[in-house]
């Protein structure tokens, strides 16, 4: 069985990631993007499905891990009976090549290692055709695909299994390097490990050194930061949600989802956490991803978009994987790509307009999609749809989609009504605005309870309702906002975090039952600062950084009960809750919050 999901830390060259556990396995690795079919998943099944481990032979009296300062180069440090030693694991940047390099560095005395190293391409399934090319070279090959492997330790094969067993003194080094090219190219050269890990090291802390001060929580929005760097697809600038498939959002469940790709809202919200920083290349690649990516017809938008902005994303099940303690179906592709989400045309006018209000360099297409979305949303935000949680059932109108319309025609008619040659324009999409809003007010209240509903004509809650206070349809003192706030706390908080809704309704599909979803915590903290109340934010706030591994890394979700992650692993969404807050309560007054309920 698969370590528990926090005790992993992840590796990336900003093209794909591998997830490392404590005892330094590598048990999830795409080559050569984010998307592409793995050749280690253990992390969905078995060992026999793939994994590279490096580990001391016996009794480990200690581990201690954390990444290089500023880097997304990991440390682990073993400490047995006879000595210690560290094994330091990075992917190097350069565009080169998508490799995985290794080095296992004795500190003191001697101590002994095992090397195992299971290639299984095609998510576990293929076993390759291994040959020894040259001293300490072996490929690996099955169909399009070549993994070469270097090592200056000898090693044997067996039943499939590459293995090796090696001994390290103080002051010596042992090397390995994976990389992964096409099967019918040349095999590729070696490439220096020292040169290599100089040039991670620089790549890495150049970025993170440009983190601006957020007082006492500077150090875990850059380790966020480092995190969402390396879910930038760098090729084309994409943001993959997370980098894995199918870590259960409940164990044995069946709520196990592809998030290898690029969700509009999930990035947008990437997006405007990187401006709030200063990060304004990154926000700009972002940018020109999306236009990209939505150019064409608007009622064709989807909510998500492969790492080149690919449409289309089939969504199948690999029954030859056992699935994360057991959880299945392991999907591959996701099938809301599909789906009708009003509310993405609101993330995307938002970021858009924050994008302007940062003074991001114009881009000539942003205008011309303004003007091809109003006339289309004009008539959709009065449908149905699937809505942010990307239910599995009938559509419904639910009131944060119709809030995000809201926001759509809001902020276009904010920056039309500065354009001289765009007035009408403008007016047309503040009297849309102003209907909407109208409607939400009338059809997604319940006077009777003092608060929003979930959808029109339900009794439920939605943690998504927070919104309406964070995109400024409604001010925080407000009376049903604050008794929707006062609802959402007494209904969907569990042990002080909230759920996102309360899938025993059946609204979403599924079978009941999943963690409490940590971005909407986040999400209630800053609301929390729009009312002023910072001290309830920040012990908020604390207890969510708590919930991070010891590398500083989030899931999705997490459960109260047996206190351990759920779900997908890094998690966009959550380390975009963390910049998020922590520059709402260091900024106060000039928080983004603020800025954005005010646009």
């Amino acid at each position: 069985m698969a370590p528990k999901i926090e005790e992993y830390a992840m590796l990336g060259n900003c093209r794909t990631a591998a997830l490392v556990s404590r005892e330094g396995s590598i048990d999830w690795l795409c080559f050569p993007r984010f998307d592409s079919a793995a050749c280690f998943s253990a992390l969905l099944g078995t060992p026999d499905n793939g994994c590279w481990r490096i580990t001391p032979e016996g009794q480990i009296r200690g581990i201690r891990r954390a990444y290089e300062d500023g880097t997304l180069i990991l440390e682990t440090i073993f400490e047995t009976d006879t000595g210690v030693a560290k094994l330091i694991d990075f992917m190097p940047t350069t565009p080169a090549h998508s490799s995985v390099a290794r080095l296992v560095v004795g500190l003191e005395g001697r101590v002994e290692f095992n090397m195992d190293l299971v290639i299984r391409f095609g998510y576990g399934r293929v076993v390759p055709w291994l040959e020894r090319h040259g001293e300490g070279c072996y490929t690996a090959v099955a169909g399009p695909d070549m993994l070469v492997f270097r090592t200056t330790v000898p090693i044997t094969s067996r039943d499939q299994h590459s293995s090796a067993r090696f001994i390290v003194h103080a002051g010596q080094r042992k090397s390995f390097t994976l990389s992964h090219q096409p099967s019918h190219e040349h095999v590729s050269e070696p490439y220096e490990l020292g040169a290599a890990l100089t040039s991670t090291n620089y790549f890495w802390r150049e970025f993170s050194d440009r983190c601006p001060d957020v007082g006492p929580w500077t150090s875990m929005v850059k380790r966020s930061l480092i995190t969402l760097k390396a879910l930038t697809y760098q090729p084309t600038g994409g943001i993959v949600a997370a980098p894995t498939t199918s870590l259960p959002e409940q164990l044995g469940g069946k709520r196990n989802w592809d998030y290898r790709y690029c969700w509009l809202r999930d990035a947008t919200m990437t997006l405007m956490a990187f401006m709030n920083l200063g990060y304004f290349e990154e926000a700009a690649a972002w940018r020109n991803w999306l236009t990209r990516s939505v150019a064409g017809s608007p009622d064709q938008m989807q909510i998500m978009y492969g790492l080149a902005g690919e449409r289309d994303l089939p969504e199948y099940e690999l029954p030859w994987l056992c699935g994360y303690e057991g959880s299945q179906p392991v999907r591959i592709g996701n099938a809301a790509a599909n789906q009708r989400q009003l509310d993405i045309y609101g993330e995307v006018a938002d970021a858009m307009v924050q994008a302007i209000r940062g003074h991001l360099p114009p881009h000539s297409r942003i205008e011309a999609i303004t003007q091809v979305i109003v006339p289309f949303l004009e008539k959709a935000w009065r449908e149905p749809d699937e809505g942010i949680w990307e239910i599995r059932a009938e559509r419904q109108h639910f009131v944060h989609s119709k809030v995000m319309a809201w926001v759509a025609f809001d902020r276009i008619a904010t920056v039309a009504a500065t354009m001289s040659n765009a007035r009408r324009f403008a007016q047309k999409c503040r009297r849309i605005a102003d209907e909407i809003h109208q409607e939400v007010c009338a059809k997604g209240y319940d006077a009777q309870r003092n608060t929003f509903v979930q959808h029109y004509g339900s009794k439920a809650l939605d943690a998504s309702l927070l919104h309406i206070v964070l995109t400024g349809f409604l001010p925080p003192d407000d009376p049903r906002v604050e008794g929707t706030i006062q609802a959402i706390e007494q209904r969907l908080m569990r042990d002080g975090l909230l759920l996102r809704y309360e899938t025993e309704t059946g609204v979403d599909g599924l079978p009941p039952g999943e963690g409490v979803f940590l971005a909407c915590s986040f999400w209630l903290a800053d609301v929390y600062v729009l009312q002023g109340r910072y001290a309830k934010a920040q012990a908020l706030f604390e207890r969510l950084v708590s919930l991070c591994n010891d590398v500083g890394l989030l899931s999705e979700q997490y459960d109260p009960h047996d206190q351990r992650m759920l779900g997908n692993f890094p998690q966009a969404f959550s380390h975009v809750g963390i910049i998020d807050t922590a520059l709402n309560l260091y900024r106060r007054g000039q928080a983004p919050a603020v800025d954005r309920a005010h646009t």
